[in-house]
C-alpha cells in the first residue's frame, strides 16, 4: 500500500484518479481548497478508510510523508482560471515549488499535470513533446498558459539540481462524468445546453479543432506514467489523436440529445487556439498507452451523466 498525496483531488480529474488509487488499494490524501472542486466529486469516498480529505491551498506549504504525489491543483477552464489570474499563475507555480519541495524531503516520486495549453495557438500540427510552443505571455489565457510552462521548467530544474524524480505529462482536452455543468468547457456546454433546449454557442465560425479524450482514458495513462522507469521523466502527450471541428462536435451532441435546439455564433475569444491534436507515439513508445474510448461512447456517458444531475 502507498501512501499518495493528490492536489486538486476533488477536482474533475482529480476525483477519478482519487477513486482509482483508492480502489486499488492505496491510501490517498485528497488535497484540495475547492475554489473550483467540489465536495460532491468525492462525497463517494468520504468514510472509506484508504481516503482522507484535506482542505488545504497548495499556494500554501504542507507536510506529510507520502511516496507519490499527483500535482494536479489548477482551475483549468477558462472561467474558473480568468476570474482569478494572479491566484491561477501562483497556483501553479507556487503550488509546484511547495510539491517539489515535499518530494525532495521525502523522496516521493511526483507527476506533474501538466496541459496541452502550454503549446498555444500551435504552428505545428500535430503537436509533439519537442514543439516549444506558441503561446502569448501577455494575454487573458497566459496565466495558465505560462504558469504551467514555469510549473514545468520548476519540475525539470528540481530534477537536474536537487535529483527529485519527476512524471510530467500534457493533458488534451478532457470530458467525462463529473465535469461542472457551468465551466466553460465546450463538451459541457454544448450538452447543458441541448439538454436545457437552449442555442448551442459556437466562438468563431466553428472550424477549430480539438481532440476529445474520455476520463478513464487520461487516469489510466497517469498511473502508467508514475509507474514507468526512473529515468524517464516526460513530458508526454496524453490525449486523443482523434480531431473534431467545434461544428461537428455540436452536431454530434444535438444527434445525440435531439430537440429544436440551434447553432448559433459569436466571436472568437482572444488567444483561442485554432487547432489542437496530440501526437501520442512517445506515450504509445514509453508507457504502451493509447486511449480506448471513442467520442461517440463517451458523449453518450456524458449526456447520461448531465440527464441525472441537471437541476
Amino acid at each position: 500500500m502507498k501512501q499518495i498525496l493528490v492536489t486538486g483531488g476533488a477536482g474533475f480529474i482529480g476525483s477519478h484518479l482519487c477513486e482509482r488509487l483508492v480502489n486499488e488499494g492505496n491510501s490517498v490524501i485528497c488535497l484540495d481548497n475547492f475554489y473550483s472542486g467540489s465536495k460532491e466529486n468525492i462525497w463517494h469516498l468520504i468514510g472509506h478508510p484508504g481516503f482522507e480529505l484535506v482542505r488545504h491551498d497548495v499556494t500554501m506549504p504542507y507536510r506529510v510523508e507520502v511516496d507519490e504525489i499527483y500535482n494536479l491543483a489548477c482551475p483549468a477552464s477558462p472561467v474558473y482560471y480568468q476570474y482569478d489570474p494572479i491566484q491561477t499563475t501562483k497556483t501553479s507555480v507556487f503550488g509546484t515549488f511547495h510539491m517539489l519541495g515535499l518530494a525532495r524531503r521525502t523522496k516521493a516520486r511526483l507527476l506533474q499535470a501538466s496541459t496541452s495549453e502550454v503549446y498555444g495557438d500551435p504552428v505545428q500540427h500535430p503537436q509533439s513533446e519537442d514543439y516549444w510552443g506558441n503561446v502569448n505571455p501577455i494575454g487573458i489565457r497566459s496565466c495558465y498558459d505560462e504558469g504551467k510552462r514555469c510549473a514545468e521548467s520548476l519540475c525539470f530544474d528540481y530534477h537536474r539540481i536537487h535529483g527529485v524524480e519527476v512524471k510530467v505529462i500534457r493533458i488534451f482536452n478532457t470530458y467525462g462524468p463529473r465535469m461542472a455543468e457551468d465551466d466553460g468547457r465546450v463538451v459541457s456546454n454544448f450538452v447543458v445546453q441541448a439538454l436545457k433546449g437552449e442555442d448551442l454557442t459556437i466562438y468563431g465560425d466553428g472550424s477549430q479543432t480539438r481532440s476529445f479524450q474520455y476520463i478513464s482514458d487520461l487516469v489510466e495513462g497517469m498511473i502508467r506514467m508514475m509507474a514507468s522507469p526512473e529515468g524517464f521523466t516526460g513530458p508526454v502527450n496524453l490525449g486523443n489523436p482523434g480531431e473534431f471541428t467545434m461544428l461537428e462536435l455540436a452536431e454530434k451532441v444535438l444527434a445525440k440529445v435531439g430537440g429544436k435546439s440551434k447553432i448559433v455564433f459569436k466571436p472568437l475569444p482572444q488567444d483561442d487556439p485554432k487547432m489542437r491534436r496530440p501526437d501520442i507515439s512517445l506515450a504509445k513508445k514509453e508507457l504502451g498507452w493509447e486511449p480506448k474510448v471513442s467520442l461517440d461512447e463517451g458523449l453518450d456517458e456524458v449526456i447520461d451523466y448531465f440527464r441525472r444531475t441537471l437541476r
